[in-house]
C-alpha cells in the first residue's frame, strides 16, 4: 500500500506586463489594471451611474455549489485579424473566452453557457452589450472582451463583467501582455470576475508544482514537474536519474525546496527555476526531508532524523548558518507548516503514540496536541488565510479533511481510496491533493476540492502526478 512522501521518507528514515490597454482604435473606454499594479495617469476604476447603488450580484460561495450562476462568455473579437507568435488574434480571441469559462466552470459557482448557443459579438458591442438578447440566454451575467495585436509586438486584451438584469458594468480591467504570455491574461480576467461575483480571492493565475511519476509501481521514475493551475504550460524541471518527493515554492516563485536521493541519500536542495541550478541546503547532514519555506522567505524548515529520532530544524534559506533544532520529544515530528504570519508551526509527532497534529510557536515554543479525532493524521499545511488547518486522515482509508487551528470543526472533504498531501490554493478555498488508486498498479493522479467538499475534480496531467504543491499569485 503507498504512504504519504513524508511517512515513507520518516519510515526509512528510522513575467507578465500588466497595464491598461490603449484607447487607440478600441472602444471609448479606460481600463484599469491588476490590483498590485499603478493605473496608467488618467486610468480609473468602473463605476455605478451618478446616484445609481451598484447591483447586488454575487455568488454564495457554499450555496452557489449546489446552484451556480449562468454566465455568459462569448469569443472576444478583435478589431483587426492579426498574425502573432501565439497565433491570429482571432483564434486567440476564442481561446481567450474558452480558459476564462473553464476557470470559471472549475471552481463549481459557475455554469458557462455553451458557446454554440452563443451568437458571435462585434467588435464595438464590447462597452455597448445587447442586454435583450442576452437576458434571453439565461445569462445572469455576461462577460465580454476584445484582444488587439500592438505595434511593439504585445497584445492588449480587454476583459469586462456586466450584469445582465440591472444593465450595469461591475468589472473593467485591461492587460497588456508578450505574446508567450497571453493565457495569464484569461487568467486575470477569470479571477477579476471570480473575486467581484464572490467576495474571495483570486487564485486562477496561479502554479503548482509536483511529482511527475511514470514505471513500474516498484520503481518509479520521479521528476520535479511545473505547470500553470489548470494543467498548461506544463514542463519538467529534472530528469529523473534521481527520486524526488515534496516540492514546495518559495514566496517569491522564484525557487522550489524539495528532497532529492541523489547518491541514494535523502536531502533536502533549492532548485532555481530561472537558472536550473540546485544547491544543497544542508551540508554533511544525517537524512533530512519535508522541507517548506517561512512565509518571509527567510527560513527553510525541515526534518531531519540522527539516530532513530526525528526532529524539526529551521535554516537560514540563503544558505551557510547552523540549523536551529526546534523539537527535541522522542519519536517523529515532521510536517512542518508556517502559519501565514509566520508566528506559529504546525507539525505532525508521534509522542503520543501514533500520529497527531501539534502546534507551536515559530521558535519552537509552547507545543500542543490539537487532534484529538479517531485514527491518525499527517501532512498539516495551514491555510494562506490563517483560518484552517488542512491534512491527511489516516482511519481506513486516507482522506483530506480540515480543522481550525485549535482542533476544533474537524471536516473531511473527500472519500477516495488514498487522497493524501493537501496544499492550498492562494486564496484558501481550495486544496489540491493527489489520490492513489487501489491494488498493485494503483495510478496516482492530482486533484482538488474546495472547502463544501463537493467540488472535486482531477486536475490533468501527462503522466502520473503526487506531491502537489499549489504557488502564490504571479506578480
Amino acid at each position: 500500500m503507498r504512504i504519504s512522501a513524508l511517512l515513507l521518507v520518516s519510515a526509512l528514515a528510522a513575467g507578465i506586463v500588466s497595464a491598461p490597454a490603449s484607447a487607440q482604435d478600441v472602444p471609448p473606454v479606460t481600463l484599469t489594471p491588476p490590483a498590485g499594479t499603478q493605473p496608467a495617469q488618467g486610468a480609473v476604476p468602473a463605476q455605478a451611474a451618478p446616484g445609481q447603488t451598484p447591483p447586488p450580484l454575487e455568488v454564495d460561495v457554499t450555496g452557489g455549489i449546489s446552484a451556480p450562476m449562468p454566465i455568459a462568455i462569448p469569443a472576444m473579437p478583435t478589431p483587426a485579424v492579426t498574425s502573432t507568435p501565439a497565433g491570429s488574434t482571432d483564434a486567440l480571441g476564442r481561446q481567450l473566452a474558452d480558459i476564462i469559462a473553464n476557470d470559471l466552470r472549475g471552481s463549481g459557482l459557475f455554469t458557462p453557457i455553451p458557446p454554440a448557443q452563443l451568437r458571435t459579438v462585434m467588435f464595438p458591442e464590447v462597452t455597448a452589450p445587447a442586454y435583450d438578447y442576452w437576458g434571453g440566454t439565461g445569462a445572469q451575467a455576461l462577460v465580454q472582451g476584445y484582444i488587439r495585436a500592438n505595434s511593439d509586438g504585445s497584445l492588449a486584451v480587454g476583459c469586462y463583467l456586466y450584469d445582465v438584469t440591472a444593465r450595469a458594468e461591475l468589472v473593467r480591467q485591461g492587460f497588456v501582455v508578450p505574446p508567450s504570455q497571453w493565457r495569464r491574461a484569461a487568467h486575470k480576467c477569470a479571477d477579476a470576475i471570480y473575486a467581484r461575483l464572490t467576495g474571495e480571492g483570486p487564485y486562477f493565475d496561479s502554479r503548482v508544482v509536483y511529482v511527475s511519476e511514470t514505471g513500474p509501481k516498484g520503481n518509479r521514475i520521479k521528476r520535479l514537474a511545473i505547470m500553470d493551475q489548470d494543467g498548461a504550460n506544463h514542463r519538467f524541471l529534472t530528469a529523473g536519474s534521481s527520486i524526488v518527493l515534496t516540492p514546495r515554492f518559495a514566496p517569491n516563485q522564484q525557487s522550489i525546496v524539495y528532497m532529492s536521493y541523489v547518491g541514494k541519500n535523502p536531502a533536502i536542495y533549492v532548485y532555481d527555476i530561472g537558472t536550473g541550478k540546485q544547491r544543497l541546503v544542508v551540508q554533511n547532514a544525517a537524512t533530512t526531508f519535508a522541507p517548506r519555506f517561512s512565509p518571509d522567505g527567510r527560513w527553510i524548515l525541515f526534518s531531519r532524523a540522527d539516530g532513530g529520532n526525528t526532529d524539526i530544524y529551521r535554516v537560514s534559506s540563503a544558505g551557510g548558518g547552523t540549523p536551529q533544532k526546534l523539537t527535541n520529544s522522542p519519536g517523529i515530528d515532521t510536517g512542518g507548516s508556517y502559519s501565514p504570519d509566520g508566528s506559529k508551526i504546525v507539525f505532525e509527532s508521534d509522542r503520543s503514540g501514533g500520529q497527531q497534529i501539534y502546534v507551536m510557536n515559530a521558535d519552537g515554543s509552547n507545543q500542543q496536541r490539537i487532534s484529538f479525532g479517531g485514527g491518525r493524521y499527517a501532512t498539516p499545511v495551514w491555510s494562506p488565510r490563517g483560518d484552517l488547518i488542512a491534512f491527511t486522515k489516516l482511519a481506513g482509508s486516507f482522506r483530506i479533511g480540515v480543522m481550525n487551528p485549535n482542533g476544533s470543526g474537524e471536516r473531511l472533504l473527500t472519500d477516495g481510496y488514498q487522497d493524501e498531501g493537501p496544499s492550498w490554493s492562494p486564496n484558501g478555498r481550495v486544496i489540491t491533493f493527489f489520490r492513489t488508486g487501489s491494488g498493485s498498479g494503483g495510478k496516482a493522479d492530482l486533484w482538488s476540492v474546495d472547502l463544501t467538499g463537493v467540488n472535486a475534480r482531477r486536475i490533468p496531467t501527462p503522466l502520473d502526478g503526487s506531491d502537489p504543491a499549489w504557488g502564490p499569485l504571479q506578480p
